[in-house]
């Protein structure tokens, strides 16, 4: 269905399209107007039909539209009558009444809406509008969602009423319609329109579930909740972790898995006879909120549809109640296309049409809100994601000089990034005038969202904070402690935080002192032992490469009484950054890069420690290229723009200039060239 259609012109299109279908095939059945006995909507054409076949058609499609409305308004009746003999009932918003004591979604409370229209929008005045509506906390944002009707046709949920699928329905008040058709599923089917599924699949339905992925040739599934969320189950887990299990009369195999910062991708195989179904589990979305960015949503719809094979039926998409994010990542999906097809958005008029089909699609301003972000996001910065193989073009055509911008593309990219704003109003901890000392930069001070707590000292307050952030990687979220260099009187807080988020590898990216001024205390004794406070510190080991040097530290809390309470931490120093610039090559930093993800495979992985001086140029690139370098490795592809933006959402000035930001290009260009041919990338 094109976004900018009418949902009553694709019913009575479908319907259309059948009973043609039944004049001139008189041996099919009626049966065949349930959606279920096709993996895709009818393609006949309407166009190529006589003028006899399509006047007999409508017309039958009107007789039959009047005919089904009375039934509605007798059954609503009937069912009227009911509810008042039983006033104990608790009835649900959408027509079904039911004693059963079963889960039911939160409903937000809305205001009175106004009769205001909300047409769509041109994608260039797309900014514009969403700094208008977003001012006063989103206020015309939230009337704008409060204008959105709730349910805006009645239909009857007989089939899911029924008492041997009650248990077969996650929530009580969110239940699949019996007239739906589907006019979703060009490309997704939403699981709660397939009665008896509902919401994301309970231990009752998971059989079925399989089912149907089964019986609807489906290649794709994504998943875009958790299977626990705040200690409440959300999903009944539909896969085996390893081998082999039966669901039914399907068997389903894990082939393989992949876990990346937002998102695990799982390869099932289904038999008999076998066949291929992919995974999309999208682990960063939280119940009732929404991501932090839309970048990584926007990455995983872009995956989703460049893997889903063409042969296949449609992608099924599941989320909890079946409500919120699912409808939120179908209307991104559906509004990007109309961006590039009609360089418009109708988010309102898009999520009016799909409420029609299932109540409360897009749960709260929030996701509302999101959906128009995602949108902002693809139409400032568009898709900046690289083949390997076309890393050398693009480096071409961004090092050739741009008369348009006054500058060349490499700045043009930058300057982009410099124009992200610093929410400096998100930094309170850092800027109590008891933690200001703590600070070797005052403009780099890390978010209240993502900051680095430490344990509070007994009886001292003010004493959880250090100057750091933590930072995503590639694969899992948090993977590095991006800090600034510690100053003398922070040595003590410094070692706190190694201990307490047992990290197990520090990356140093300056020397003590650099032009004469100082950059980072010692905060590891050059032999013996250095005592901070509970924590003693001994070197050893040192060891030197060609452009770092690697001590290993002994690192013992004397509070721990336990055998546990001493450990390891390797630090990797590195001094191929001149004091001005950056390096001449990107050997060293490759190296050095391998050399902190081998130490990590043997230490369990847990929180890298980075800093420079104030913890954002230099640490900043050193991130960026780790992360970039290890997508390179896994999928052969690159996105310096996203990864850079991201890390300045976490943490101001990460890459802080453009020398640094053109050194990311060129150290991912020499470690492709490094590769005799691309085939290790594919």
């Amino acid at each position: 269905m094109r976004p900018s259609e009418n949902a009553n012109c694709l019913v009575h299109q479908n319907l259309l399209t059948h009973f043609i279908t039944v004049f001139r095939r008189a041996e099919q059945e009626m049966a065949c107007l349930s959606p279920f006995k096709h993996s895709h909507p009818i393609e006949d054409s309407i166009d190529e039909l006589s003028v006899t076949e399509v006047t007999m058609a409508m017309a039958v499609c009107v007789i039959l539209d009047i005919f089904i409305h009375a039934c509605r308004v007798i059954d609503r009746f009937k069912k009227y009558k009911q509810a008042g003999s039983h006033s104990n009932s608790f009835r649900l918003t959408n027509g079904r009444s039911d004693d059963t004591e079963l889960q039911s979604v939160p409903l937000l409370a809305r205001s009175p809406s106004t009769n205001r229209k909300y047409p769509p929008l041109v994608v260039d005045k797309l900014e514009e509008e969403m700094n208008r509506r977003m001012a006063d906390d989103n206020k015309l944002f939230r009337e704008e969602f409060n204008a959105l009707p709730v349910c805006p046709i009645q239909a009857s949920c007989d089939a899911a009423s029924k008492e041997e699928n009650k248990d077969k329905n996650r929530y009580v008040n969110i239940l699949p319609w019996d007239q739906i058709l589907f006019s979703l599923t060009v490309q997704w089917i939403i699981i709660h329109l397939l009665s008896p599924f509902l919401s994301g699949p309970k231990e009752e339905t998971v059989n079925d579930f399989w089912r149907m992925i089964w019986e609807q040739n489906t290649a794709t599934i994504v998943m875009v909740t958790n299977l626990k969320e705040r200690k409440e189950c959300k999903c009944a887990q539909y896969w085996p972790d390893q081998g082999c299990w039966t669901y039914g009369n399907i068997r389903v195999s894990v082939e393989d898995m992949m876990v990346l910062v937002d998102y695990t991708i799982r390869k099932f195989c289904i038999q008999q006879p076998q066949r291929l179904v992919t995974q999309f589990h999208f682990t960063s979305w939280p119940d009732f909120g929404v991501p932090f960015t839309p970048i990584g949503m926007l990455k995983f719809l872009k995956k989703v549809k460049t893997c889903n094979p063409q042969y296949a039926g449609p992608i099924v998409v599941h989320c909890s109640a079946g409500v919120g994010r699912t409808g939120t990542f179908i209307v991104i999906d559906a509004m990007l296309d109309m961006m590039n097809t009609e360089r418009k958005v109708d988010v309102f008029g898009f999520v009016t049409r799909i409420r029609a089909q299932r109540c409360q699609m897009v749960q709260t301003d929030m996701q509302y809100v999101f959906i128009f972000q995602a949108m902002l996001e693809h139409y400032l910065y568009g898709d900046t994601e690289l083949e390997v193989t076309s890393l050398e073009s693009h480096l071409a055509k961004l090092y050739a000089p741009s008369t348009a911008a006054g500058c060349g593309g490499m700045e043009a990219e930058f300057k982009k990034l410099t124009s992200i704003k610093i929410q400096n109003d998100k930094m309170r901890t850092g800027n109590l005038p008891a933690n200001m000392k703590k600070n070797r930069v005052l403009q780099i001070i890390p978010y209240e969202f993502n900051r680095v707590i430490i344990p509070v000292k007994r009886g001292e307050e003010n004493t959880d904070y250090v100057n750091a952030s933590f930072i995503d990687g590639y694969r899992q979220k948090d993977s590095y402690m991006a800090s600034q260099g510690p100053l003398q009187h922070t040595i003590e807080d410094f070692w706190r935080m190694i201990w307490e988020w047992r990290s197990c590898s520090i990356v140093m990216l300056t020397e003590l002192e650099e032009r004469g001024q100082e950059k980072c205390a010692q905060y590891w004794p050059s032999d013996g032992v250095m005592v901070c406070g509970d924590i003693s510190i001994e070197l050893k080991k040192e060891e030197e490469s060609e452009s770092y040097t690697v001590r290993d530290l002994l690192v013992t809390n004397n509070r721990v009484r336990t055998e546990n309470k001493a450990r390891t931490v390797r630090q990797f120093h590195f001094h191929g950054w001149p004091e001005v610039g950056i390096p001449s090559d990107g050997k060293g930093m490759i190296n050095i890069i391998a050399a902190v993800q081998k130490q990590q495979q043997q230490s369990g992985n847990h929180p890298i420690t980075v800093h420079c001086s104030a913890g954002a140029g230099r640490t900043g690139t050193f991130c960026a290229l780790s992360t970039v370098l290890e997508r390179v490795k896994a999928e052969a592809i690159l996105d310096v723009f996203q990864t850079v933006k991201s890390l300045r959402l976490q943490r101001p000035h990460m890459v802080q200039t453009l020398e640094q930001y053109e050194f990311c290009y060129k150290v991912v260009q020499e470690y492709i060239d490094a590769f005799s041919d691309y085939a290790n990338f594919k």
